[in-house]
């Protein structure tokens, strides 16, 4: 994102506008002059959307759409879903809320029956379209608060409220002074306080927050801000600061910058979370010896060595081998994976029933049990099992696992999963 638009908070418990169309189109999507996916029985094909930023000067998943496409020719070299010919089709947002809103019409006038797997940071723009026309989505990235409000949205993870909640309690026990440098933007104003609900509960001062353009070629001056705010000698704490970039894509560029620049300072610590980091970005950063050595990184996922995802590595070998968009250590690979994994679990709950986006989303609203291998707990959508986060209230799952690169390779930190609930229900506007 690059524009700036109006002061809120993304903490409000006020509805969202989408919900008063919702309300209208209770009964039948069809009702608000839109015609709501379907299959015409069994073989016929189920159409869905999957869409991504890809080629901008921010933040770009292209690995996402590349990821559904390379599902829809497994599942129908396997005989399809439940019998039906799954047809992918992908769409650009553009880091653009008049592009996102695009893809979302667009979605409706393909009757899709869902929108699967995706990214977009303008989530009050596409919902509402996709509300009115019935299509429910599933498994969006998280890093947006409307994923987290609005009825259409069946989230898989805790999106950005749980990694930087869980971080920020890791780093109250090891961390001085903590330096948050994030997007100036909308889907960045809400990081300080979810990093800092989990200071707070670790007894530690909230961070330091810094704004950054998202789509900037260097961050010199940043990394020099950070540094001296969290190498003040002044500091009464013993623990080396920590230095925490939120930049998506833009964490490279930031390490470059800050690579070049700390030899100049104290040591401190840094961390951040998945999706702003992967091995990738660690092996160019120069590995052990590089900046991310040490750093604690919060994830929604096991490791990407670990052997739960064998069968979605195994999906990936075998159609888009040649296609570098597809990284299994991308976390925007792995929620799409995980997101398709939902939509394959609901179509098979129909049965030889119709499939469209109404039955879809009766599915899932009627409590819908689904694994995922371990990657996930056991997710479920019924209002009972929404976890009624102020704020988030469509939050299903607030597990997140904490890794550590060591030795230059991303690691485990510790066993299994943190839950986060406690924290993001103390999160102060």
């Amino acid at each position: 994102m690059t524009g700036r638009r109006r002061t809120r908070s993304p903490f409000r418990n006020n509805l969202p506008r989408s919900m008063g169309v919702l309300a209208v189109c209770t009964a039948l999507a069809a009702g608000c002059g839109v015609v709501p996916g379907t299959s015409d029985g069994p073989g016929s094909d189920i159409t869905v959307m999957t869409w991504a930023p890809e080629n901008t000067d921010a933040t770009n998943k292209p690995g996402m759409p590349a990821m559904a496409q390379a599902y829809a020719r497994w599942i129908n070299s396997t005989g399809g879903l439940n019998g039906h010919k799954l047809k992918v089709l992908t769409c650009n947002d553009h880091n653009d809320r008049v592009a996102a809103a695009k893809c979302a019409r667009r979605a409706a006038h393909e009757n899709v029956v869902a929108v699967v797997g995706s990214y977009s940071q303008f989530g009050d723009d596409f919902l509402g379209p996709l509300a009115s026309a019935g299509i429910p989505y599933i498994g969006g990235y998280g890093v947006t608060n409307d994923e987290f409000t609005n009825p259409m949205s069946y989230p898989v993870n805790g999106g950005s409220p749980a990694l930087l909640a869980g971080l920020g309690k890791e780093l109250a026990a090891v961390c001085g002074p903590v330096a948050l440098i994030r997007p100036d933007s909308i889907a960045g104003d809400q990081l300080p306080q979810l990093l800092d609900s989990g200071l707070r509960a670790g007894g530690h001062a909230r961070a330091l927050d810094q704004l950054a353009a998202e789509d900037a070629t260097e961050y010199g001056t940043q990394t020099r801000l950070a540094l001296r705010r969290t190498t003040d000698k002044a500091s009464p704490s013993e623990n080396k600061g920590c230095v925490v970039p939120a930049l998506g894509d833009r964490n490279n560029t930031f390490m470059d910058s800050f690579r070049r620049d700390r030899k100049d300072y104290p040591a401190v610590r840094t961390a951040t979370v998945l999706g702003s980091v992967d091995q990738t970005v660690i092996n160019a950063n120069g590995g052990k010896s590089g900046p991310y050595e040490g750093s604690y990184i919060t994830g929604w996922y096991p490791v990407a060595s670990d052997p739960r995802w064998d069968r979605m590595k195994k999906v990936i070998n075998e159609e888009a081998f040649s296609d570098n968009r597809v990284d299994p250590q991308d976390a925007g690979v792995q929620t799409t994976w995980i997101a398709y994994t939902v939509l394959k679990a609901v179509v098979e709950s129909l049965g030889e029933g119709e499939v469209s986006s109404i039955t879809v989303r009766r599915a899932l609203d009627k409590g819908l049990r689904v694994t995922t291998g371990g990657l996930t707990p056991t997710l479920r959508w019924r209002f009972e099992d929404l976890l009624q986060v102020v704020g988030f209230p469509r939050l299903v799952n607030t597990q997140v696992t904490l890794q550590v690169v060591r030795e230059g390779r991303l690691v485990a930190a510790r066993k299994g999963f943190v839950n986060t609930s406690k924290l993001l229900e103390s999160v102060k506007d």
